[in-house]
């Protein structure tokens, strides 16, 4: 006798106490009951369930030879495998037999170890097939929402432990496995010889058979482990229970059942025979006339006081299970209520008909039992679901656990199977008391500890998938959440933060008017420009004078107008790019500075032809003059021109974003449409230099007062320096940056032709006007 599953027989006695009393259900019926040991053993629980069905004097089922038990319905076992062997049995015969489902305490598990994200967790099974199909049935469900399991341990069925040094072995490895593991949260799933066994572990470490000392554990069990123990088990330390999680059968006091209890002894219990046993085992004493030897230790008085037995051994108040059996006992009163109701009444008005017509008709008790639907004496309503099974919600209960042994429950929260699945499980963390170990700080129970915010999870090779590395993102994405499998990239309007765990939004980029940069090279573009106006305004003044008509004195204006507009062109590539401004500075630019070289080319040219033209009998007389520059420029400067119409025709540039070149912001450019077009308007500029360059070169010795060879040459090689420095740099740089190569390779390049070209020339007319005369000129050529 466990003392503690005598309150079910009670549960029972009161309920048909109950119903008997009661005018309203069953008039004129008595209803009895008889308790069958099912001995937790199949073979044992077949025989039970047959004599259930046999006559009273002798075993012979299916055979009407002598009394038999007017039975109507059975109620299921303590657990769901007795449930399911008796099954076996009762469903040849349709005979109703009440039990409640488990899988809303599997999904209350799981959906506590989803909110507490324990996701490394041990498991202890009771060693039958109801441990087997938990294992199979179960476990891969909580393994596909991440759960993973540090141990497995089967409990063994703590009936057949008869041997005190099989006990220690196995209690030992379990309680090894247990307590060495890193796995804070334990399940366990079985019976009521479940907490039995695990009530060993503490004891054998007592005893120090361990290796490992105990320490706290989170233990969550279904309805079926309550909390029990042996008489002898009494005064055995349970700590270890402490701040323990289970699923109990939804339960409320039932007026009147704790004076009925209160009120029992086993002088005034008649027909229970269970009591006698009861009492000595819950108050460790005897009854002289129970037993066939010799009386040894305390004699039972039948006055001591059932408030006074820990809770581990008897309670007053009714408890889930018992709860449960009270409920399938009105069930089956209010079933068989209203088939009686459903019999017609001539048929029962012959005693012999009535019993007869009872016995037919039972088998549709089935019927009646999947439409009741009431009220218990506690208020709650009992009624089945469409897949007959009885709706009742479930109490998750926290084990508060003193040093003396008392407990408490502390109900927490509440698995309601009729709620809607996201308010089904509710739970309130704040009232749960946790072991002492973990200083009421929430347990974790992690393989790994969590990969932080900017890293993801690796699988560690040949480890359970919750066992990982932690590593960081790679770069260019991010981790927002925890233990997360993968990074993820961040859109291209947003860049990943230094942490990686958050995307920040791109800045807007282009070379602006307003910052820094660009005010610069607008100041520097206007300052050659205006210089290049106050050069052209010196010459315009002395426009008659030796050294400005020298050279071409048009090719002269012409070059400084287009290196004018050269230096302002260079505005068009500062501000926010648009339509027009895209298709402008680009070919705007090449147009211009190929003016400018070929200004330069025409004045080297005519440099040479002029002297060529000096000597005796010389052809080259009819090729000097200003036909010859002025055909050289439009030349040069129209094939320019056709390249850039040949571009805007078949690839123009056009305004662009540019979200990867710079990993911190959104570049607004320019996309120049068609990059060989590009690159062949300065192939053909870089060409006109070149040639300018190694005809000015040439030139350079020959002898003139007002020579420009030799300056010509001289901004020919920084023109094309300036050109060539340019192509590894603007390929180098990114977003406004590149802007402002290509505007100071513009600025640069016009600035050495300026001040190669003009600056000898101004200072001779601004600081040394007397040099500026024709006596000067021919007195240097002689």
């Amino acid at each position: 006798m466990v003392p503690k599953v005598y309150q079910h027989i009670l549960a029972l006695a009161f309920a048909v106490k109950e119903i008997n009393e009661d005018p309203h259900i069953l008039p004129n019926v008595t209803l009895g009951f008889h308790i069958y040991d099912s001995y937790a053993h199949a073979i044992k629980t077949y025989h039970a369930t047959m004599l259930i069905l046999s006559t009273l004097e002798k075993f012979l089922p299916n055979y009407i030879c002598d009394t038999q038990n007017n039975l109507t319905a059975v109620i299921g076992g303590l657990d769901s495998q007795v449930s399911l062997h008796v099954a076996t049995i009762l469903d040849i015969y349709k005979i109703p037999q009440m039990a409640p489902p488990e899988s809303h305490q599997f999904a209350g598990i799981l959906s506590l170890l989803l909110h507490f994200k324990w996701t490394w967790i041990g498991v202890a099974v009771v060693d039958n097939d109801n441990g087997e199909r938990f294992v199979q049935n179960v476990l891969p469900i909580f393994s596909d929402r991440g759960i993973c399991f540090a141990f497995l341990e089967t409990i063994p069925n703590f009936s057949f432990l008869t041997e005190g040094l099989t006990l220690r072995q196995q209690g030992a490895k379990i309680h090894d496995r247990v307590m060495g593991s890193k796995a804070n949260v334990v399940v366990a799933y079985g019976e009521a010889s479940t907490t039995i066994f695990l009530r060993w572990l503490p004891y054998l470490s007592m005893l120090g058979s361990m290796k490992t000392n105990v320490k706290g554990k989170v233990w969550i069990s279904t309805a079926q482990v309550e909390f029990i123990s042996l008489a002898f088990q009494r005064d055995w330390n349970a700590e270890i229970f402490n701040g323990a999680i289970t699923f109990r059968i939804h339960s409320n006091d039932l007026p009147g059942f704790h004076q009925y209890v209160e009120g029992r002894n086993p002088y005034n219990a008649e027909g229970d025979d269970f009591i006698w046993d009861f009492w000595q085992h819950a108050f460790g004493c005897v009854f002289p006339h129970r037993i066939l030897d010799d009386v040894t230790g305390d004699i039972c008085t039948a006055m001591e006081n059932l408030e006074n037995l820990p809770a581990s051994l008897f309670e007053m108040t009714v408890q889930g299970q018992s709860y449960s059996i009270y409920n399938a006992v009105f069930a089956l009163a209010h079933a068989l209520h209203a088939m009686s109701l459903a019999i017609p009444k001539h048929s029962q008005m012959v005693s012999r008909g009535r019993q007869k017509l009872q016995k037919q008709q039972f088998w549709q008790l089935h019927h009646f039992l999947r439409g009741v639907s009431f009220n218990n004496s506690a208020g709650d309503t009992v009624s089945f679901n469409q897949n007959r099974e009885v709706i009742s919600s479930l109490d998750v209960i926290n084990w508060v656990i003193s040093s003396n042994q008392s407990f408490y429950r502390v109900k927490v929260g509440r698995m309601d199977p009729e709620a809607p699945p996201d308010q089904a499980f509710t739970l309130h963390e704040d009232a749960i008391t946790w072991h002492k170990w973990f200083n009421q700080v929430r347990p974790l129970s992690l393989c790994t500890e969590k990969c932080h915010t900017g890293s993801r999870k690796k699988v560690k090779e040949g480890e359970p998938f919750c066992c990982y590395d932690c590593i960081p993102c790679p770069e260019g994405k991010i981790s927002n959440q925890e233990d997360m499998s993968d990074c993820d990239e961040c859109s291209v309007k947003d860049y990943p933060s230094k942490n990686q765990d958050a995307c920040i939004p791109k800045d807007i980029s282009f070379l602006s008017h307003e910052e820094p940069l660009g005010i610069s090279l607008v100041c520097f573009s206007l300052s050659f420009s205006l210089i290049t106006a106050l050069v052209m305004g010196t010459f315009m003044k002395h426009h008659d004078t030796p050294i400005v008509i020298a050279n071409n004195r048009n090719l002269t204006y012409t070059l400084l107008i287009s290196l004018l507009l050269c230096f302002l062109c260079a505005l068009l590539f500062i501000g926010q790019p648009e339509k027009v401004t895209c298709l402008l500075r680009q070919t705007a630019f090449g147009i211009i500075f190929s003016v400018a070289v070929s200004c330069v080319l025409a004045k080297t040219i005519t440099v040479v032809l002029a002297f060529m033209a000096t000597k005796p009998g010389s052809r080259m007389r009819r090729w000097v003059g200003k036909g010859l520059a002025n055909t050289i420029v439009l030349s040069c400067s129209f094939v320019q021109a056709g390249i850039c119409t040949v571009w805007l025709a078949t690839s123009p540039p056009f305004p662009d974003t540019d979200s990867y070149s710079v990993a911190k912001e959104i570049i607004l450019e320019c996309n120049e449409g068609s990059v060989v077009m590009f690159y062949v308007v300065l192939s053909y500029m870089g060409f006109l230099a070149i040639i300018s360059f190694i005809v000015a070169f040439l030139a350079r010795k020959l002898p003139d007062s007002f020579n420009e060879a030799k300056f010509i040459s001289f901004s020919m090689l920084v023109f094309c320096s300036v050109w060539l420095s340019f192509i590894p740099s603007y390929l180098s740089t990114k977003g406004k940056y590149m802007v402002a190569v290509e505007i100071f390779s513009i600025l640069a390049s016009g600035a050495g032709l300026l001040g190669c070209i003009f600056s000898p020339k101004c200072y001779i007319i601004v600081f040394r006007p007397q040099l500026n005369n024709r006596e000067q000129l021919i007195r240097k050529k002689n």
